[in-house]
């Protein structure tokens, strides 16, 4: 297409040019972003509204918030991120001096998903713009109110040529990955996911890529029943189950199950009352098309709670199902919506065997008081991170770093991650002329200079 052809020729003469080399040049763009953010969270929140039905607390919770901490934390690390380190030079060196520079890749793609629009396609531009990149963004089709207020806040912010973003489907999606970046950072599905990576592979270009999974969530019998179903409700029903570290379904003790299930229905009662579909600050599905979906997944035998749907409004009840089998439907695929499926152990040796033949999720979250339990589990079971004791919340900080493992993703983001995620760190020795040791030169000497060698590189 014309127009990207055009916009990365000038993004990359941009960046050839140096400019964003500069670490004020860096910073005032965030800062400048920052303010730009504030200046329209409204707009925001009702663009969020629009696309997903999210309240303005949540809004500002989960994406404009979580942006705005984000841009706040770059601003103020920047410059220590960007720094020179010194390394230490092998004696065989000597004299010279060893660092390790990080240096941005480029001219970079970002293609981001529609369940939480804003903040994830502003956090990987954050993170690329105080990198030292150029960007070009591609919103998601399906969010189309957020894409155009992002449109709106880059345009005020940067030239085409530093940051662009382009709007629309699948057609601009294949013509932007047949183009060559210096990386490409997508976050969305598993299945375009691989075919990203596939497109990336054909320039030999980088790419970071934040998908998902069936993300686990155990629980014991020594975990706090009520706090843990509070917490569960909160993570799984969360912009309506539309989250990619949601709790995708409960693994839990044989034991404690009757009891964790009572105190589930109990929070939801709490939490999202007693008529959630005509509450209006409960969010929807994203389109008919998901909405469907997710409805097929819904097995009425096994409701316990929830089920009811409104197709006009695209709503989903928050959902439990019991005595779900590993068959069933709704364990075939990530629901990525408001149903919570519950599965039973009998010991709890048995989740290492269950888990291991699974594909590696994004998170996990175990509930339980058993110290033993906790530590083998961190170390014994592969995933993304997660939380002990809680759900969701491993994502909101910009000091850990956020992304997947196997099926679920590589590469991580946020904070000193994400600065490094878009940056290469190129290693550099600075060998000084003062002086030059003949050891490595031809013809080679032995005796002496043998013995010295041996004792350089043991």
């Amino acid at each position: 297409m014309k127009d990207i052809d055009q916009i990365l020729q000038k993004q990359r003469k941009y960046f050839q040019s140096g400019k964003t080399l500069s670490l004020d040049f860096r910073i005032g763009a965030l800062k400048k972003l920052r303010d730009t953010v504030k200046k329209y969270e409204k707009e925001i929140g009702e663009a969020l509204a629009s696309d997903l039905g999210k309240s303005d607390f949540e809004s500002f919770m989960c994406e404009t918030g979580l942006v705005l901490s984000e841009l706040g934390y770059m601003i103020k690390h920047t410059r220590k991120f960007a720094k020179e380190k010194r390394v230490r030079t092998p004696l065989a060196q000597f004299a010279a001096k060893s660092y390790k520079k990080p240096s941005p890749y480029g001219n970079v793609l970002i293609m981001s998903p529609w369940n939480y629009p804003f903040l994830l396609t502003i956090d990987p531009l954050v993170d690329a713009i105080a990198a030292g990149n150029t960007a070009v963004v591609k919103p998601s089709a399906y969010s189309p109110a957020t894409s155009a207020i992002v449109e709106k806040i880059v345009a005020e912010c940067f030239p085409p040529e530093y940051v662009a973003v382009i709007t629309g489907g699948r057609k601009e999606n294949a013509a932007l990955l047949e183009k060559k970046f210096d990386l490409v950072f997508f976050t969305g599905s598993k299945e375009v996911g691989k075919e990203v990576l596939r497109r990336a592979a054909e320039h030999l270009t980088p790419a970071v890529l934040e998908l998902g999974g069936k993300s686990p969530c155990i629980v014991d019998d020594s975990a706090k029943l009520g706090l843990a179903a509070k917490r569960i409700v909160f993570g799984k029903y969360l912009n309506c189950g539309q989250t990619c570290v949601a709790p995708d379904y409960i693994l839990c003790a044989r034991s404690v199950k009757d009891e964790l299930v009572k105190e589930i229905v109990k929070q939801i009662g709490a939490q999202y009352g007693e008529k959630p579909l005509e509450d209006p600050e409960y969010g929807k599905i994203v389109n008919a098309k998901h909405f469907e979906r997710i409805c097929g997944l819904i097995d009425p035998e096994k409701v316990v709670f929830g089920g009811g749907r409104d197709a006009t409004s695209l709503k989903i009840e928050p959902t439990v199902m019991d005595n779900v089998a590993w068959n069933d439907a709704v364990m075939q695929e990530e629901i990525f919506g408001p149903i919570l499926p519950i599965l039973t152990f009998e010991k709890f040796d048995e989740i290492y065997e269950i888990l291991k033949e699974k594909p590696k999720p994004l998170a996990l979250y175990l509930f339980s008081e058993n110290k033993k339990r906790i530590r083998e589990v961190t170390e014994r079971c592969s995933y993304g991170g997660g939380c002990i004791n809680d759900t969701v919340i491993h994502l909101a900080t910009s000091e850990t770093g956020f992304g997947g493992v196997g099926e679920s993703g590589m590469g991580a983001y946020h904070g000193k991650d994400g600065f490094d995620v878009f940056s290469h760190t190129k290693s550099i020795v600075d060998k000084k002329t003062w002086m030059d040791l003949p050891i490595r030169y031809r013809p080679y000497k032995k005796g002496f200079f043998e013995k010295l060698l041996h004792l350089f590189l043991k």
